[in-house]
């Protein structure tokens, strides 16, 4: 089974070694069927503190790294 690959936008980089990235997607509402966006924030492992505040980066499913990180950096434009 591949691991997922998301698209966003990191939201923060305060913390040492992860980055905080929103992740936004569009869905049908069940019932009216108009398009809705529903975003959810994901933290994940950037070993070289390499992505700052408002970098597109790519993220990739890994094996857990802390109790939260479950997600790698794949890349981006830094």
């Amino acid at each position: 089974m591949p691991k997922k690959v998301l698209q966003g936008v990191v939201v923060s980089d305060k913390m040492d070694k992860t980055v905080v990235v929103l992740v936004s997607r569009t869905v049908p509402h069940p019932k009216y069927h108009k398009r809705m966006q529903r975003s959810k924030k994901f933290k994940a492992h950037d070993p070289e503190n390499r992505y700052k505040e408002g970098d597109k980066v790519n993220i990739i499913e890994c094996q857990p790294i802390s109790k939260l990180k479950r997600w790698r950096v794949m890349e981006g434009e830094a």
